[in-house]
C-alpha cells in the first residue's frame, strides 16, 4: 500500500526537485517573455525551454551542493559534541 501522493515521496527522495522545477518553470516564462517582447520572434518556445532547463539545473545544482555542505557540518558538530561528551565525562567515584 502506498501512502502519501506523489509530492510527498519526491520530497523525501529528491529534496531539491520540487524547488527546481518550480524555479525552472518560473525562469522559463521570463526568458520566455522577455525574449518575445524584445524580438517578437517565433522561437519563443525553443527559448523558454532553453530557460527552463538552464534554470532548473542551475537551481538543482545549487541546492545539492547546499544540501551536501550542510551535511558535512552536521556530521562535524556531531562528531564534536561526541567528543566533547566523552572528554568531560565524570570519571568514576573517586
Amino acid at each position: 500500500k502506498v501512502s502519501g501522493s506523489w509530492g510527498s515521496w519526491m520530497s523525501r527522495t529528491s529534496p531539491c526537485a520540487r524547488e527546481s522545477i518550480l524555479y525552472g518553470a518560473g525562469g522559463s516564462l521570463a526568458v520566455g517573455l522577455l525574449h518575445f517582447l524584445a524580438t517578437s520572434d517565433k522561437e519563443v518556445l525553443d527559448v523558454g525551454f532553453a530557460g527552463f532547463m538552464i534554470t532548473t539545473l542551475g537551481f538543482w545544482f545549487y541546492c545539492r551542493m547546499n544540501n551536501a555542505t550542510r551535511v558535512v557540518q552536521q556530521r562535524y558538530i556531531q562528531e564534536g559534541l561526541r567528543n566533547k561528551v566523552t572528554t568531560d565525562a565524570p570519571s568514576g567515584p573517586s
